[in-house]
């Protein structure tokens, strides 16, 4: 009798386990370790089933449970048109299989339809890129003024007139850094398609970077060095933009590098992929605001020096992301900062 009645429980409670899944709001597939789908809940079914693209759907969600099953997790999004645009994304884990060298035994796709989410970003990002654009003129036009004031162009000034007039040349100056700063991660936001992607050797996009800054550098007592083959296999790059992205690492490394300190700029070699790594001897960055240096307008409290927008460092993350890259920052407060450029390798012609 105990048997039965445990036999029951458990298949009340699979019932009830069984209910729940399909009452989530969230599309859930689950398959076992030959990739033999297992479980598929109510939302799931609705997605990959309600669009005429639901072919395309399911052979999506095989595959990312498929990649799960040799312990990787996988993340996409999916287009769909039927007729209108629809997205899901589709993100697989391995279930299981914790051991070193042991096969996972199953894996779960979690599916959603983020249609409105991209529609509300695309529309954020337009309006933030008009936005930016209208303002660009006057503040350009206000700009040329003050700095025809500080000429003297139109008459002398009183030396209180100079002194509002820097300030005021300073303010502007700001704004307009900001308004491009805007304008540039609304076009990288939009995706690569405007990047003129060309094999480039990584030693040459060091060097570079590093003779924009080096001036500088030598004027701050900041000792910079590079370290970066020539043999290194060539990445797939924007080098204008990529340079922009070093550029933006180096003035942050400059700016909380004291005299003294050294900067040093290495390229190497990663299998399929190419590092790129600036590290410095800085003031470093608090463990706890390492998460959101990339983040839009984020500065670390109590480090404010010059006058920086805070989107220095997340240009840097949508050009890397835009070059199929990746980039990671490490620090140790009082020690430095070192931020890495994963790039991949040119598999083209030319």
């Amino acid at each position: 009798m105990p048997g039965r009645d445990d036999g029951g429980r458990a298949a009340a409670s699979l019932a009830l386990l069984a209910q729940a899944v399909d009452r989530a709001n969230q599309g859930l597939v689950i398959c076992d370790s030959e990739g033999k789908v297992v479980l598929r809940n109510a939302p799931a079914r609705e997605l990959m089933n309600a669009r005429d693209g639901d072919l395309l759907a399911e052979k999506a969600v095989e595959a990312a449970l498929g990649r799960a099953l040799t312990g990787a997790d996988h993340e996409e999004i999916l287009d769909l048109y039927s007729p209108t645009r629809h997205t899901l994304e589709i993100r697989a884990f391995p279930l299981g299989g914790d051991g070193a060298g042991q096969k996972p035994s199953g894996a779960v796709a979690l599916v959603d339809d983020v249609s409105e989410l991209r529609r509300l970003e695309a529309v954020r990002r337009d309006f933030v890129a008009n936005l930016s654009h209208e303002l660009k003129t006057p503040l350009t036009s206000m700009s040329m003024a003050i700095h025809l004031l500080l000429e003297e162009s139109v008459g002398p000034l009183a030396p209180k007139q100079v002194e509002l007039l820097l300030d005021a040349r300073a303010s502007s100056d700001r704004l307009l850094a900001m308004i491009n700063n805007l304008l540039d991660l609304a076009r990288l936001e939009k995706g690569a398609s405007h990047l003129d992607v060309r094999p480039e050797q990584p030693a040459s996009l060091v060097n570079a970077a590093a003779e924009l800054v080096r001036r500088r550098a030598e004027d701050q007592g900041v000792e910079l060095v590079v370290d970066a083959s020539p043999s290194l296999p060539r990445v797939a790059a924007d080098a204008t933009v990529l340079g922009h992205a070093l550029h933006n690492l180096l003035d942050n490394a400059l700016k909380y590098t004291p005299s003294g300190g050294r900067i040093t700029l290495t390229a190497s070699s990663a299998g399929q992929f190419v590092c790129l790594t600036i590290a410095d001897t800085g003031a470093g960055i608090p463990a706890e605001n390492l998460p959101h240096v990339f983040e839009k307008f984020f500065r670390i409290p109590g480090q404010d020096r010059g006058s920086g927008t805070g989107l220095g460092l997340a240009i840097v993350r949508e050009i890397v992301l835009a070059h199929s890259g990746d980039v990671t920052c490490t620090s140790e407060q009082g020690k430095g900062t070192v931020f890495r450029l994963t790039l991949p390798v040119w598999h083209g012609t030319g």
